[in-house]
C-alpha cells in the first residue's frame, strides 16, 4: 500500500449534539473500511481514543470459553512494533493516563486517556494491537491465571452467579448459554487434554475475526479534526480488513425456559426477586423508546406506584425496572425487587400485584402526557448534561457507533421523541404470565434445591407454572388502590445562567456564625443551571459510641425513607437529594437543577426537624441494616482488608460486630428517646457552588439556622469549643512495619489479601509531590511484575492514601495462589527492584514523569459534581487548601531526582529506618499453614489486638479546628 496516496472518505452527516457541545466532529471512513469519528476539544488536557471490535464473547470456539475475553487481556502485552513487555500501559501509565477494556457479548472495546503531549505516541502504540501484537507463548500461560484469578474473584459474587444461572437456563445451542469469562480449566487444562494449544487457538481466533470493517474508533484530540484526521489515517490504515461479515445470533435464547420460578441459594443473607419477560429489543424502536416508557411506570416509586405499595406493605427495600441484557436480535425486561423478610414470606402476592399494575397500564392505555413529559426530561439532560471526562465519552460513542445511525452515535437512545402508542403497546402485551421467567434468590432456600449451576456451583430449582396459578396470585393479592403517576411538579422551567457579580475560581468563606459555615464557589466555567449545596451536620452526640452510631445511621435512612415518595419526582427530574450517615454524624448533599433546589431542601429540613419513628418503618430499616453488617463476611478479602486498616489507623471508629451486636437489642423507643439528643448540640458545614448567587445561598443557610436554632423552643445549640476536634489518625512508630493478621471472614473463600500501607506525612505541599511522583513512576512496574509476571492476583494496585490529610501509599493484593506472608515478601522484593529503577532513572525520563504529574495537577474539572467534590474534600479534612494545585505545581518544577531518591530512601526503600508501615494481612483457609519464616522482616512488630494498639499509639493533630480556627 503506497501510504502517501491514500485518503479517508468523509461521509457528511450532521450528527445530534446537545446545544451546549462546542466540539467538533468528524465521521471518516478509512480505505481499509475502519469507520472512525474524530472529536476536536480545545479546551480538553486529556486525550482518548476508544476502539470497538464487533466480536464478543459469543463468538469464543466450542470448549474454548473465555477465549475472546482472554484475547482481549493479550492485546496489552506487546506488538512487533513496540516488543518490550508491557510498554503501551508502561507509557500510558507515565504520562499521567489510564487504559483498559471489556468483552461483553457482542464486541469488544478497547481505550485510553493520556497527557495531550504524549497523545501521538500513545495512539501509535495503541493502534498496533490491532496490526501486528505478539502473543509469546509464555506471555499467554501467564495471561491464562489473569483470566483464572479474575474469574476467581467472582465466583462469590451474587451478581455474577445469578447472570451465569440466567443463562445456564436458556437453549444450549445459543451462545447467551456460554460461560464468557474463561478459567484455567477452560483455557489451559481442558484444550491440552484434547490437544488443543490455546495460544494457535488464539491467533486463529485474532485472524479471523479482528478485522477493519467491523471495527469502530473514536479519536478525542486538542488538536483541529483534520490534524487529527491525518494522525489517524498514518496509524490505523495498515489494519487488515478481511470483510468479515458482521456476526448475528438469531433467536430466542429462553424460548423453552419460560413460566418457571427459579429458586436459587445467594451467598449474601437477604432475598431478591427478579421477575423477566423476553421482549422484542427495544433498540429498533429507540426513537419511540418502548422500554423507557414502561421502566418510567413499572419502576416508578410516588404515590400509587408498586413500590410505593409495596414499601408501605412492609415487603419490599427496592424496586427497579427496565430493559436489560439485550443485543439486536433478543432482550429481556426486567423487575428487580429487594424484598424484606416480610416480602420473602409473601412472594406470590408480591408478583400477582406486579402483574395487577401490567394490567393497570393495559387498562389506562397509552398515555400521551406521560410519554411527553418522559420526552421533555430526556429532551433536557441531554442538551444540558455534564461534560465527562473524555476516555468515558469515546467508549460511550465507539459502542454506540455499532448500534445507531451516524445522526444518533451521541445520542444513542437517549431521546424518545415519536409518540407511537402501538410501539408501546407491543411491548406491554409481551409482558404476560405466559413467557415470565422468576428468579427467586434467598437464604432461606439453603438445603431445599436439587441443582446446581456448573460454573459458580450455584444451588437452584426449577419449578414449571402456569397462567392459571399466576392469575391465582393476581386475585389473592390485596386489594391496593395502584394508579399512575401525577405531573411531576419539580421539572424545571427556569433554566438560565444566574449573573454572579463577583467571579471567584476558588472557594470562599461567605458567612460564619455559632452555629454554620458556608463556603461559596460560583460556577465560572460550566455555565450549566445546576447547583451543588452540601451541609455537614457533625452531632457530637451521634457518634460517641456503635449504640449512638447505629441510631443516627438508621435516622438518616428513615428520614430517606419518609422523603421518598416526594422527592422521588425531583430525582426523575434531575435534581439529586441524599441525607447520609457520616463518622461524625450525617449530611444532606443536594445536586441538579438549581431551580426548584431551595424548594426540595426546606422539605428535607422539615422532614429532619419534625421527625417522629414510625415503629413499622423503623423494624424494616433495622433488618436491612443488620442484613448489610451480616453480609460483611462475604465481602472480598481486600475489602476487609482495608476495613481493618482504617480501623487501626482511625481514632473513634467502631467494628461493625460491635455495632451488630448492640443493633439486636435497639427498638423504635430507643430511637425516639435519643432523636433529640443527636440534635441538641451541632454544628453545620455548609458549602454552596453553581448557578446559586451568594444571598440565595445565605439566606437558606440562615433559614437552616432559624429553624434549628431560633425560636421559643431550639431544637439545637451551637458547640462548646471543647466539641470541635475530629478526624484524628494513629501516628505509626518510625523504623517499625506492624503486622496485622486476620483470617477471611468467608471460610468458602479461597482469595487472600495483603493490604501493606507505607505512611508518610502530614499534608505538606513539598511531600505531597514527592509522594504522588514516586507513586506515578512505580505504579505500572508494580503492576507489571507483581501481576503479569509473577501472576500474584487479578486484583494488584499501588496506589496512594490519604486519612484526613495524613499521606501514604498502600499495595492492595489479592490472591488465590499465594498467602499474605509470601505476596509481603514480594511487595518487598519490588521495593528493592524499584529501588534500582529509581536511582538508574535517565533525567529525560526523570522530567518527562514530573511533567506528566503537573499535567495531571492541571486538568480542568469537568463538571460542577467533580470540581465541588474536590472542594468539598479541602472542607471535610479541614485541610482548606483550595489553591493547592498552584502550589504543589511550583513545588514540582523545583523539585530535583537527588530528593525525589532522598524521599524515597527515608520514607518508602525496604528496610529504610524512618519508615513506617502497616502491613494488614487477610488469609483464607487454604493458606492458614503458610510459613511464617521470613529472613527480611525488617523489625515486623504483631497488633494482636486493634484497640489496644490505637489506645498505645500518639495521634496526628486534627486539621479539623474550631470556628475560629481557619487555615488559610
Amino acid at each position: 500500500m503506497a501510504v502517501g496516496k491514500e485518503t479517508a472518505e468523509e461521509v457528511v452527516v450532521e450528527l445530534i449534539k446537545p446545544r451546549n457541545d462546542t466540539r467538533n466532529y468528524k465521521r471518516i471512513v478509512l480505505p481499509n473500511s475502519l469507520q472512525v469519528l474524530l472529536i476536536s476539544d480545545p479546551d480538553t488536557d486529556k486525550c482518548a481514543a476508544s476502539m470497538n471490535v464487533g466480536v464478543g464473547s459469543f463468538s469464543d470456539p466450542e470448549g474454548l470459553e473465555g477465549l475472546a475475553h482472554f484475547l482481549e487481556h493479550m492485546l496489552f502485552y506487546a506488538s512487533e512494533k513496540y516488543p518490550l513487555e508491557d510498554s503501551y500501559s508502561t507509557y500510558i501509565s507515565e504520562h499521567g493516563g489510564r487504559t483498559n477494556a471489556y468483552t461483553s457479548a457482542e464486541h469488544t472495546n478497547y481505550y485510553f486517556d493520556v497527557n495531550v503531549d504524549c497523545f501521538e505516541e500513545a495512539l501509535d502504540r495503541f493502534a498496533q494491537f490491532f496490526i501486528k501484537p505478539l502473543m509469546s507463548s509464555d506471555a499467554t500461560t501467564r495471561e491464562i491465571k489473569a483470566v483464572d484469578s479474575e474469574n476467581q474473584k467472582n465466583l462469590l459474587s451474587d451478581a455474577w452467579r445469578i447472570n451465569q444461572l440466567q443463562k445456564h437456563l436458556s437453549a444450549e445451542g445459543h451462545p447467551y448459554h456460554k460461560f464468557s469469562t474463561g478459567n484455567w480449566d477452560t483455557l489451559e487444562v481442558k484444550p491440552k487434554a484434547r490437544g488443543v494449544d490455546t495460544r494457535d487457538e488464539l491467533l486463529k481466533f485474532y485472524r479471523e475475526n479482528y478485522s477493519a470493517n467491523i471495527m469502530n474508533l473514536v479519536v478525542y484530540g486538542k488538536e483541529s479534526v483534520d490534524k487529527i484526521e491525518s494522525s489517524v489515517l498514518s496509524k490505523f490504515q495498515e489494519i487488515r480488513n478481511i470483510n468479515r461479515k458482521q456476526l448475528s445470533f438469531p433467536g430466542q435464547p429462553c424460548s423453552d425456559h419460560l413460566q418457571v420460578t427459579v429458586k436459587t441459594v445467594p451467598i449474601k443473607r437477604g432475598h431478591k426477586l427478579r421477575v423477566a419477560w423476553p421482549v422484542t429489543p427495544g433498540i429498533h424502536h429507540y426513537i419511540e423508546g418502548p422500554s423507557r416508557y414502561l421502566g418510567h411506570l413499572i419502576g416508578h416509586e410516588g404515590e400509587g406506584s408498586l413500590f410505593y405499595i409495596l414499601k408501605k406493605l412492609g415487603w419490599a427495600n427496592s424496586l427497579s425496572a427496565g430493559e436489560s441484557d439485550w443485543t439486536l436480535d433478543f432482550s429481556f425486561f426486567k423487575v428487580v425487587i429487594d424484598l424484606t423478610d416480610a416480602g420473602h414470606a409473601n412472594v406470590e402476592h408480591i408478583i400477582g400485584l406486579l402483574f395487577r399494575y401490567i394490567s393497570l397500564l393495559q387498562q389506562s392505555g397509552v398515555c400521551k402526557w406521560i410519554f411527553e413529559e418522559l420526552s421533555a426530561i430526556c429532551e433536557m439532560t441531554f442538551h444540558y448534561q455534564d461534560k465527562v471526562p473524555p476516555i468515558d465519552y469515546v467508549v460511550k460513542c465507539s459502542s454506540n457507533m455499532q448500534l445507531y445511525p451516524i445522526k444518533d452515535w451521541l445520542v444513542g437512545s437517549s431521546l424518545p421523541s415519536n409518540f407511537t402508542p402501538g410501539v408501546i403497546q407491543s411491548m406491554l402485551n409481551e409482558l404476560t404470565p405466559n413467557s415470565v421467567r422468576i428468579f427467586w434468590e434467598s437464604t432461606n432456600f439453603e438445603g431445599h434445591t436439587d441443582l446446581t449451576e456448573p460454573w459458580y456451583g450455584t444451588a437452584y430449582s426449577v419449578e414449571k407454572i402456569t397462567g392459571s396459578i399466576i392469575q391465582g396470585w393476581i386475585d389473592k393479592a390485596p386489594e391496593e388502590h395502584l394508579h399512575l403517576p401525577s405531573p411531576n411538579l419539580f421539572i424545571p422551567t427556569d433554566l438560565s445562567i444566574k449573573n454572579v457579580q463577583e467571579k471567584v475560581n476558588l472557594p470562599v468563606m461567605l458567612r460564619k456564625s455559632l452555629y454554620s459555615r458556608l463556603w461559596y464557589k460560583p460556577d465560572t466555567t460550566f455555565s450549566t443551571p445546576k447547583a451543588f449545596v452540601k451541609l455537614d451536620f457533625y452531632c457530637p452526640f451521634g457518634a460517641d459510641s456503635p449504640e449512638t452510631n447505629v441510631l443516627t445511621d438508621i435516622a438518616a435512612r428513615l428520614l430517606m425513607d419518609y422523603l421518598n415518595e416526594y422527592a422521588y419526582d425531583a430525582q426523575v427530574a434531575g435534581l439529586y437529594y441524599a441525607i447520609s450517615h457520616t463518622d461524625n454524624g450525617f449530611q444532606v448533599t443536594l445536586t441538579g437543577y438549581s431551580h426548584k433546589l431551595k424548594i426540595l431542601l426546606e422539605t428535607v429540613i422539615e422532614k429532619i426537624t419534625t421527625f417522629e419513628v414510625k415503629p413499622d418503618r423503623f423494624y424494616v430499616i433495622k433488618e436491612l441494616v443488620a442484613k448489610q453488617y451480616e453480609n460483611f463476611k462475604f465481602q472480598q478479602p481486600y475489602q476487609q482488608a482495608m476495613y481493618y486498616c482504617s480501623l487501626l489507623l482511625k481514632d473513634r471508629s467502631w467494628p461493625w460486630n460491635d455495632e451488630l451486636e448492640v443493633l439486636s437489642v435497639l427498638g423504635p423507643e430507643d430511637l425516639s428517646r435519643f432523636y433529640p439528643q443527636i440534635l441538641s448540640r451541632i454544628f453545620i458545614e455548609c458549602y454552596a457552588a453553581g448557578n446559586i448567587e451568594p444571598n440565595e445561598a445565605e439566606l437558606m443557610i440562615q433559614q437552616v439556622e432559624n429553624v434549628l436554632f431560633k425560636g421559643s423552643k431550639p431544637l439545637s445549640q451551637a458547640l462548646f469549643p471543647s466539641q470541635h476536634l475530629a478526624n484524628r489518625i494513629v501516628n505509626l512508630e518510625k523504623g517499625i512495619n506492624y503486622c496485622y493478621t486476620k483470617e477471611g471472614l468467608n471460610p468458602s473463600d479461597d482469595n487472600s489479601a495483603l493490604l501493606h500501607y507505607i505512611q508518610v506525612h502530614q499534608d505538606d505541599f513539598k511531600l505531597n509531590i514527592k509522594l504522588q511522583l514516586v507513586a506515578l513512576i512505580a505504579k505500572q512496574p508494580a503492576f507489571h511484575q507483581l501481576r503479569s509476571v509473577e501472576q500474584l492476583g487479578y486484583i494488584t494496585v499501588l496506589m496512594q492514601r490519604n486519612d484526613s490529610g495524613i499521606r501514604g501509599v498502600q499495595f492492595i493484593i489479592q490472591s488465590t495462589a499465594k498467602g499474605p506472608k509470601h505476596i509481603e515478601s514480594r511487595v518487598q522484593a519490588f521495593l528493592k527492584m524499584f529501588e534500582s529503577k529509581l536511582y538508574e532513572m535517565p533525567d529525560d525520563e526523570f522530567k518527562s514523569n514530573v511533567n506528566a504529574l503537573i499535567e495531571m495537577k492541571l486538568e480542568k474539572h469537568k463538571n460542577l459534581r467533580e470540581e465541588s467534590g474536590y472542594f468539598w474534600r479541602e472542607i471535610q479534612d479541614g485541610t482548606l487548601k483550595f489553591d493547592r494545585k498552584e502550589y504543589e505545581v511550583a513545588a514540582l518544577k523545583q523539585l530535583t531526582k537527588a530528593e525525589l531518591i532522598q524521599f524515597f530512601d527515608e520514607h518508602i526503600k525496604a528496610g529504610a529506618p524512618q519508615k513506617k508501615a502497616l502491613s494488614v494481612q487477610v488469609y483464607a483457609t487454604t493458606h492458614s499453614t503458610e510459613n511464617t519464616s521470613d529472613d527480611d522482616d525488617y523489625n515486623m512488630v504483631n497488633i494482636d489486638d486493634a484497640f489496644s494498639f490505637r489506645r498505645s499509639r500518639p495521634l496526628y493533630g486534627s486539621f479539623k479546628g474550631g470556628i475560629g480556627h481557619v487555615k488559610l
